[in-house]
Order: structure tokens, then C-alpha cells, then sequence
């Protein structure tokens, strides 16, 4: 009988050999240690186990008197471990060849027993499928097929080859054959003449024949040509020299001596390069013939420590004796080095207190050059575009925002371009078109992904800060009207990425993109609009959500949010009022109320949500603030309101991400449960400042109280009088924003000028800029660069502003449409792409992409800002100061003039003839010495005159 031979690696597990056979392999027993696992009876094994050490064994095949077993402790306990993938010998290139152990048990069972029924005319045995599956159900895991038994349920046929390994080439007695393909071509295989068969048993495989190569005949084709016209020629004419000197001189001894060159008149002559301009040297083309060479590439590395380990060490000092630190201290070596020494360290010392030595000096110089970059980079680069071609009537865009959560999402909202007396003419054709709400993405510029409908053209919208899917809007008309797009989220942010949901998102360019041109757009209903007759009367010119954080009541005192979600709006109108709006029910809703709202209205189709169906056609402001002018009974026409509340949108939009992920994790929006904080107590809030800017058609700046007061007389509740009020502007406000990095701070843009202002400080305005060539219409803080903001103009170019370079005009100006810009809104993509929206007045949306230098702020640029800020303030201050003095100055005299005035009527008319007569002796005083100076007259006559 053969022994079995096998080849264990280091890192598998140890094998177990019959102790019989121990012996045998010339091991021993103090190389073997008895097994006390299982008992190897599930393997055949009548003999005790022994254990080898682990360590790689190679067993030669050899013909003993009993069997030789190895197998690992894996293999004995292949009932308690998972299937694994099987071995094949794909590394051999026989990927269908599976190595296999049959113990003779398996070959008695199967009837393959070695020189018995598989001899060497016929190795190989076909063995049914059912056979070996009746196998592992009489053996289990014990069965020696059982590391293939994924191969064998995966075999095609009914009979699987499995062919005897005479040699041991695959390590083992046995192999499978796993693929029908495999055992037709083994079955089917060519016969070899028995010659060649017998001389190749007398040649090793490991010995090289080597055969000698066979000349052949050369067959041209045509390389000899290209040879030929690679090779060089040589195609200017040779100089030929010829150096002579006398026969005599010829061997004669030569002396070298040193020797001044500069001393010495024609010693040496310089030759110093230089242009010659009438000379030129036209390089003709070039053929250059390569040749393939291996790369050579110089690599190194380092041994990284993967096993971080705490350790500490304890160490004593080094202690002298006394006579060894008096044989120290007298030491001339010693004292020769420190006083040696000591000056260079002293120097270093105070060098280290000078400066800083750890600054690295290249990297601020290269910080400041980035400041100062080339003019190339800080123009706008147009991105992309949106224009609905599929609306041919004139509209144009006016409002703008960003999907807070889905990037590459933009909706805008469109409304007709016509006047007053023209929208009072073609009424009846606008009830006709639908006012629309636009969702553009980067993925399809021609398709809008949604359209939300209205009732009428929208002039302002918002998204939720809570909830993007919610979106609130003001239309032309007055109303407020809500949306909720909950049930079509899903879809839109698979159109953007493509079916992931992933934040990283790469934009592809416009000519890149396949639009699909049969695509239906598709039409959202709104869920509720407010009632006309309690709302605003005229058009709505901007909205706002009020933070999460708080809430307030009718008479405009806050409290905290009951239901720590966005459910109160701000707006203002050209009816010279601002209203507070509340989305949830004033009073808890019923089952039964609820079906009395529904039968009251017409029939809800079912594709709008009953998210807002309470505030449908009865939606009322909760309280409304009007913004008296004092002694007349004029109001001031809000266009534009800033809150203090509005910076922390700027970075929320985490906060907006991790809501939405809950959403869609299954818990229940709260937007469908909104009377359920009702039942909360309030909790008032301390020091809350409910003070905001206003922005007015006049193009007054406004800092008013929402907070109501009560009359001392009727003891209704009215509007405070505003704190300040100043006419900078000379047109209406269309921007009134705070800085995304300064809450204080605000920008108000409105008529051909600028201004930018500090709350609390009520002198006046920061930054007020001179006029504009062209009168701005639309702006924004930049979002990454504390002292950059953007201006659009009436002629469609766009003014940047850079408070580091410039002050008193746009640091650029560029062109980005023919027509009036209606609307500017940037947005952060990603750390390092930036876009901005740029709207205009045919109702194009322009998509352009900020370069580094606008998006990417200097290391000290905030603190540098903060800076301009205060000195500022300071000037205000120094300018107040003056005035009062100024003021103080011209009183006092005002008040000297008075006093002069009143001493001249008090004085009597002695005293007046007195000094009436002093001062025309003073003049004759005078005339004497003019006339003396002169000569025109003598002593004598002096006197005489005198006299006179």
C-alpha cells in the first residue's frame, strides 16, 4: 500500500500521525506527544495519535506495512466549523482539479480501493452524486468529501470523476474533477505511443534538453529602408587642420615657468559671450529614435509600529561624593569648556527670546502671495445653466434656493414679467398658466425634477430648517402657501445620485449629461394657503422661519419651542405690514373636527398630503406689527427683514441632515403630529433679543421691537416705536442679511449704493458706499470669506466686494448676463468647489463656479475683519464726539455774540462820546508818524501841528 504524503505550512494547524508510523518516519516518541483530542475512531484509525510539533513536514512516498495518516485538527473537527471556500489548483493552472483524502473506509465504500478497483490502465473512478450525498448523511462532516460538497452540489452532472494521484502531483492520493468540461477532456484525452511513453519515464522532469537554434533564410520587410533613414549622415563639409613648427625644434627641452597673465600685453584674450541679432538658427524637425529600457526606480520604507504600548520607566539621578564634585569643581578641562561655552549658549538663549525659531518663514510668505493672486483668478466661471424651454410665456426669476440636504439641487420660482396695469389687463390669461415653483439638478439642465404649483406667481419661498420637504411661500396676491414634497423626497435624490444616497457626489459637466427627452415633469399641489381676507393685501416680498429654539405668543413675547421643530413664519408685505404666522392649530384637533373640516371643503385629491389641512383657506397671522411714521398716519412699507436669529441657518445644515436621516429611518415626522407640543407649559425666555432690521421701499433701514405694548389709554396691544431710523438708500431695499460670521453684522443693499451696519451701534452706518453707475438690484454675503459679498447690477454685471483690498469701490466687476439680475444665492458644494446662483430677468438661472480665491479665506482674514469692524465703531464715536464738541463750541458763541450785545445797549452816552474821542486821538497819533516817516513833514510843523 502507498503512504500518504503531505506538505503542512507553519501557519496551519498541527497534524496528527498514527503513533505506529511515528516510528517509521523517524521521529520517535520524544518528538510526539499523545493526543488526548476526540477519538480519531471517526476517522478509521485503530492506533493511538501522536501530536507534531508544528513546523512544515515533507513525507516522502514510500511502501511501508500499514497506513500512514496526517491530517490537521481542523479536519477533526469539521462539525464544528463553518463550510469553506474548497482548495483547488488554479495556482497549478487547473482551476477544475480539487485535491482529495480518502481514507480506506471512503474507498471501501465507494469502491475505489487502490490496486484493487483503480489499477494503472484505468486511475480513475466515476462515483454518482446520490452516492456521495447518502455519504454525508450517514457521515456528516466525516466524510472525506465534504470539503468539496459546495463543488458537488454545484456539479452540473450525475457522476463525478475522481481520479487516483499515483505520484502525489497534487500533494494527496486523490483529486476531484469539479467541471464537466474537465472529465470529457480527462475521459477523451489523445493516447501517447508507447515508445515515446517508455523514453520519457527515463528522462527526469527536472532535466533541460537543450536544443540548438536552426538557422533560417533572412525575408526583408522593408526595416532595412526605416534603418536607413534613421541612421546619420554626415551633411556639412570637414575642416581639415594642419599644426607645423620648425624641423630644429624637435626634441629640444622645454621649460614651464608661472606667469601673470593680466601683467603681461597679449597674454591672454577674453571671449565673452553675447546675442548676435543678425544671426538666427531655425531648428529644422527632428527624428529621434527611442529605445525601450527598464525602469529603475529607487524605493525605501519604514517600519511602522502597529502595537502602540504604554510603558514608563523609572530612573535615579547620578549622585556625586563630595570629594568627587571638589575634584570636578577644580577641574581646569571643565572650566575651559564652560567658559568657552557659556557666550554662544547665552547668545542662543536670548535669540530664542527674540523670535520664534519654529516659524516657517516660506509658508507665511506663501500665505501672503495666495492673498495676492493673479486677476485670472477671480473671475466667475460659468458652470452651468437652466432656462424652461417648455413655458413660452415671459417669466422671470424672483426667488432662489438651495435643496438644504440633496447637493446639485436648486429650485426657483418664476413669476410673469408684467406691470400692474398689464396684470390688471391679461388677467383672465394668467388664471389660465400655472404659477410655478422649479426643481432644477445638475443631472438634467432641460427637465425641471419638480414643479410645485400655486395659486399664484410666488415672489418669496423657504425651505424648512426642520424639514427640507416642507417649503413655505409668498405669492403676489397676499397669501402664504404651504408644500409638502415628503412623498416625492425619495425620488429626487435618486435622479441627483444616481440611486445612491451618498453626501460625495461628483458633477459631471453640462456636455457630459443624457437627458431623457420623453421624461414627464412632474406637478405637486400645495397642501394649504392662507385665508385673503385675514392675510396680507398686497404682494408678499419676503419670508422667513423662525429657529427651532423658540416661539412666540400674540403679544410678541418668546418662549421656548414647545415642539423643538421650525413652526412659526415671518413675513412682510407692500401693505406696510409684518405678520407672525403659526402653522400649528390653535386648538387641539378632534376625530370629529376633522371630518367636519373635510366635509366642509371639496374632496382632497389623493396625491396632496393632509400634512397642513387645518390651515387650508382659515390659516390667520397669529400677530401683526405695522411701522407707523410717527405723527402722520402714514406707515413705512417693509421690503426686506433681518432677524437674529437668521445667522444660525447658516449652520444648521448638519443638524438638518441628521433630522432627515431620522425620517427616513422609520420614526414619524413631526410635522404630521404638530398639536401634540401643544399640551407643553411655556417657558418664557430671559434676555431675548427681539429687536430686527427692516428694510424699507423708501430705502429707510428700520431697527424696530416686535414686542407689543399696550396703549396706557384703550389698553390694546400696538407696535413700538422704532429705535432708529436712518435714509441711506436712495431706492427700495431688496437685501437686508446678516454676516454668516459676525451676528451683528448686516449688509443692506437698495437704489445705487451700499451699506453695512453694526447692531447696537446707533450712529450710523459702518460702510455706506458711493453711487453706482447702475442700480443694484440683488446681493449676498459670501459664505466662506468673512470680507466678500456679492452685488448684482440692473445691466447684468455682478460687483465683488473685497474689504481686504478695497473699501470704497468693487474689487472686480464681470458680466454675467445682458438683462437685470434678479437674484443671487451661492452655496458650498464641497471644501473645495463653490457655487453661486445667479438669476436674471428672462428667466435664466446662471450656475457659476467661485474660484480659490474668493472661496478660500486667508489665515487671518476673520479676526482682520473683526478688526475694520471696531475701528469703525471707534471712528463713529471719534466723528459723535466731535460733533457734540462742534455743537458745544457754536453755542458758546451764540451766547458771547448775546453777552457783546447786551453790554452795548447798557452803556450810557458819556461813555461812548469818551471813547469816541480816544480813538480819533489814536488816529491823529497815527497820521503824525505816517507823515514824519515819510518826510512830507517837519519837527516845526509838527509842533505847529501839535498845536493845531
Amino acid at each position: 500500500m502507498h503512504v500518504l504524503g503531505l506538505c503542512l505550512p507553519v501557519d496551519v494547524q498541527p497534524v496528527f500521525v498514527a503513533g505506529a508510523a511515528a516510528g517509521e518516519l523517524g521521529m520517535g516518541q520524544q518528538t510526539a506527544t499523545p493526543w488526548d483530542g476526540n477519538s480519531p475512531k471517526r476517522l478509521g484509525i485503530q492506533c493511538p495519535l501522536f501530536l507534531l510539533p508544528r513546523r512544515t513536514l515533507w513525507l516522502k512516498p514510500r511502501r511501508v506495512g500499514r497506513w500512514l495518516l496526517c491530517a490537521s485538527a481542523e479536519r477533526l473537527h469539521q462539525n464544528d466549523r463553518e463550510e469553506t471556500e474548497p482548495i483547488n489548483m488554479e495556482r497549478m493552472g487547473h482551476p477544475e482539479i480539487y485535491p482529495l483524502v480518502l481514507t480506506t473506509q471512503t474507498q471501501e465504500i465507494f469502491n475505489c480501493r487502490i490496486d484493487e478497483d483503480i489499477t494503472d490502465e484505468q486511475p480513475y473512478k466515476l462515483i454518482k452524486k446520490e452516492d456521495i450525498f447518502a455519504d454525508f448523511q450517514n457521515r456528516a462532516a466525516v466524510s472525506d468529501f465534504y470539503p468539496v460538497k459546495k463543488v458537488i452540489q454545484e456539479y452540473p452532472g450525475d457522476e463525478l470523476l475522481v481520479v487516483y494521484d499515483k505520484d502525489f502531483k497534487y500533494g494527496v492520493n486523490f483529486y476531484l474533477i469539479g467541471t464537466e468540461e474537465g472529465k470529457k477532456n480527462y475521459l477523451n484525452s489523445p493516447e501517447v505511443p508507447e515508445e515515446q511513453e517508455e523514453y520519457k519515464e527515463h528522462i527526469p522532469e527536472d532535466v533541460y534538453i537543450y536544443k540548438p537554434p536552426i538557422s533560417k533564410p533572412w525575408v526583408s520587410l522593408g526595416s532595412e529602408k526605416e534603418i536607413a533613414e534613421e541612421s546619420v549622415k554626415e551633411s556639412t563639409k570637414q575642416i581639415t587642420y594642419m599644426i607645423s613648427r620648425k624641423r630644429s625644434e624637435f626634441g629640444a627641452p622645454i621649460k614651464f615657468s608661472d606667469q601673470n597673465a593680466s601683467s603681461v600685453k597679449d597674454a591672454y584674450i577674453e571671449c565673452t559671450a553675447y546675442p548676435d541679432r543678425h544671426f538666427a538658427l531655425k531648428q529644422l524637425e527632428k527624428d529621434v529614435g527611442m529605445q525601450v529600457v527598464p525602469k529603475v526606480k529607487d524605493t525605501s520604507t519604514q517600519t511602522r509600529w502597529t502595537y502602540p504600548k504604554n510603558a514608563i520607566t523609572q530612573y535615579y539621578p547620578r549622585e556625586l561624593s563630595e570629594e568627587e564634585k571638589e575634584t570636578f569643581g577644580q577641574s581646569k578641562p571643565l572650566s575651559d569648556f564652560l567658559n568657552n561655552t557659556c557666550i554662544s549658549v547665552e547668545i542662543a538663549l536670548q535669540q530664542n527670546e527674540i523670535m520664534n525659531t519654529f516659524i516657517d518663514d516660506w509658508k507665511c510668505l506663501a500665505e501672503e502671495e495666495s492673498s495676492f493672486g493673479d486677476k485670472t483668478d477671480t473671475h466667475l466661471k460659468e458652470y452651468q445653466s437652466f432656462t424652461d424651454l417648455h413655458n413660452l410665456t415671459e417669466k422671470m426669476v424672483t426667488s432662489v434656493s438651495w435643496h438644504p440636504t440633496i447637493y446639485g439641487l436648486i429650485a426657483v420660482s418664476v413669476a410673469a414679467r408684467l406691470s400692474l396695469e398689464e396684470r390688471v389687463h391679461f388677467s383672465g390669461k394668467l388664471l389660465l398658466q400655472p404659477s410655478l415653483i422649479l426643481f432644477w439638478s445638475f443631472s438634467d439642465p432641460i427637465h425641471p425634477q419638480l414643479m410645485l404649483e400655486s395659486p399664484d406667481d410666488i415672489f418669496c419661498f423657504k425651505f424648512c430648517p426642520s424639514d427640507p420637504n416642507i417649503i413655505a411661500g409668498g405669492c403676489i396676491n397676499g397669501q402664504i402657501v404651504m408644500w409638502d414634497i415628503t412623498a416625492h423626497a425619495d425620488r429626487i435624490e435618486n435622479i441627483k445620485t444616481g440611486g445612491s444616497r451618498s453626501k460625495k457626489v461628483t458633477l459631471k459637466p453640462m456636455f457630459l449629461l443624457e437627458p431623457d427627452s420623453n421624461k414627464e415633469a412632474t406637478y405637486i399641489r400645495h397642501c394649504a394657503v392662507s385665508s385673503i381676507e385675514n392675510g396680507h393685501k398686497k404682494v408678499i416680498t419676503d419670508i422667513h422661519w423662525l429657529s427651532d429654539t423658540f416661539e412666540i405668543n400674540r403679544s410678541g413675547t418668546v418662549f421656548e419651542n414647545r415642539n423643538g421643530i421650525c413652526c412659526q413664519l415671518v413675513t412682510c408685505s407692500a401693505d406696510c405690514t409684518i405678520c407672525f404666522w403659526d402653522i400649528r392649530p390653535q386648538k387641539a384637533l378632534t376625530p370629529q373636527l376633522i371630518e367636519k373640516k373635510k366635509e366642509e371643503h371639496i374632496e382632497i385629491p389623493l396625491d396632496v398630503p393632509s400634512t397642513f389641512l387645518h390651515l387650508d383657506l382659515s390659516w390667520k397671522p397669529l400677530t401683526k406689527i405695522r411701522l407707523s411714521k410717527g405723527e402722520t398716519s402714514l406707515d413705512h412699507c417693509p421690503t426686506k427683514i433681518s432677524l437674529s436669529e437668521d445667522n444660525l441657518l447658516y449652520k444648521a445644515q448638519d443638524k438638518i441632515l441628521a433630522q432627515s436621516k431620522a425620517v427616513k429611518a422609520g420614526e414619524m415626522n413631526p410635522y404630521h403630529n404638530l398639536e401634540a407640543g401643544l399640551a407643553n407649559h411655556l417657558k418664557p425666555i430671559e434676555d431675548f433679543c427681539t429687536k430686527f432690521f427692516v428694510g424699507t421701499e423708501e430705502g429707510g433701514v428700520i431697527y424696530t421691537d416686535w414686542k407689543m405694548e399696550r396703549d396706557p389709554e384703550t389698553g390694546r396691544l400696538m407696535t413700538k416705536k422704532p429705535v432708529s431710523l436712518y435714509t441711506i438708500h436712495d431706492g427700495s431695499v431688496h437685501t437686508v442679511q446678516r454676516s454668516p460670521f459676525y451676528k451683528d453684522i448686516i449688509l443692506t443693499i437698495g437704489g445705487w449704493n451700499v451699506a453695512i451696519w453694526k447692531e447696537g451701534v446707533m450712529t450710523g452706518p459702518l460702510l455706506q458706499s458711493s453711487c453706482a453707475p447702475k442700480r443694484y438690484t440683488a446681493g449676498h454675503w459670501s459664505l466662506t470669506r468673512p470680507g466678500v459679498f456679492y452685488i448684482g447690477r440692473e445691466d447684468g454685471y455682478v460687483d465683488i466686494w473685497d474689504l481686504l483690498e478695497k473699501t470704497h469701490e468693487p474689487a472686480l466687476s464681470q458680466n454675467i448676463c445682458i438683462t437685470m439680475i434678479t437674484y443671487i444665492k451661492p452655496w458650498t458644494f464641497s471644501a473645495k468647489q463653490q457655487f453661486i446662483a445667479i438669476a436674471d430677468y428672462y428667466g435664466t438661472l446662471h450656475i457659476l463656479e467661485i474660484p480659490w480665491t474668493l472661496s478660500h479665506p486667508s489665515t487671518n482674514e476673520v479676526s482682520s475683519m473683526n478688526y475694520y469692524f471696531e475701528r469703525e465703531v471707534k471712528h463713529l464715536e471719534y466723528v459723535e464726539e466731535r460733533k457734540k464738541i462742534r455743537e458745544q463750541e457754536r453755542k458758546e458763541m451764540e451766547l458771547e455774540l448775546e453777552k457783546t450785545k447786551v453790554k452795548t445797549y447798557q452803556k450810557s452816552k458819556e461813555h461812548l462820546e469818551a471813547e469816541l474821542k480816544m480813538d480819533y486821538e489814536s488816529y491823529l497819533e497815527l497820521e503824525k508818524n505816517i507823515l514824519i516817516n515819510l518826510g512830507f513833514i517837519k519837527m516845526k510843523e509838527t509842533m505847529s501841528f501839535m498845536d493845531l
